[in-house]
């Protein structure tokens, strides 16, 4: 799973690099994920790590206050339970103060793909054999609200470090018997602008 992480990110400078002058703007964060209610705790153990690569782009757009679109990857490993990779997109609107801190929420909807971390068995023929794992399909909603400070404030492509809550439903989880499963995921990423001339 993370070779596929590594092989889209390979792509981004190759994208870039693509562009002429118009600079991509591409978020990247770190997070922990945990199966928990969401607003009941911000950080949880053991660690879950993830990582988060995406982009986005304003609808509208005014110096203290825009509403933009996401297009985000992620993946996750949930010691004992699975690997997940998800791709998605959130609705979000960001309010921006004119000293640097930015206050946003956001509301997202995609696809999540599971691989249990674990062996799995069938009952077949009076004796259990291994299951071929080809995943499980996922949908996911989620609803986030994040702090950030923008370095350079005077800028429009400024740099911008955040802090983000993120809650998020998983459906169907285990059809039958637990069909709904809340997360939570808590992001510490950066936004950067980036051009051919960062990139040499």
């Amino acid at each position: 799973m993370s070779k596929t992480i590594l092989l889209l990110l390979s792509f981004v400078p190759l994208y870039v690099y693509g562009q002429k002058r118009t600079p991509v703007l591409i978020n990247l964060s770190f997070f922990n994920e945990a199966t928990a209610i969401p607003f009941t705790q911000a950080f949880s153990t053991p660690i879950h790590p993830g990582l988060q690569i995406g982009t986005e782009f304003n609808l509208k757009s005014k110096p203290s206050a825009r509403l933009f679109q996401t297009a985000n990857l992620n993946y996750f490993y949930h010691h004992r339970l699975n690997h997940g990779i998800s791709l998605y997109s959130e609705l979000g609107y960001e309010q921006r103060l004119q000293f640097g801190p930015a206050f946003s929420a956001l509301f997202g909807l995609g696809y999540l793909h599971t691989f249990a971390t674990a062996e799995e068995f069938i009952f077949q023929d009076g004796q259990y054999l291994n299951k071929n794992d080809r995943g499980n399909a996922r949908l996911l909603a989620s609803l986030a609200f994040d702090v950030g400070f923008y370095v350079k404030k005077d800028q429009s492509n400024s740099p911008k470090i955040f802090l983000r809550y993120q809650s998020w439903l998983e459906y169907p989880y285990s059809p039958g018997f637990i069909p709904l499963m809340t997360h939570t995921n808590l992001h510490l990423g950066t936004k950067i602008f980036l051009t051919k001339k960062n990139l040499k």
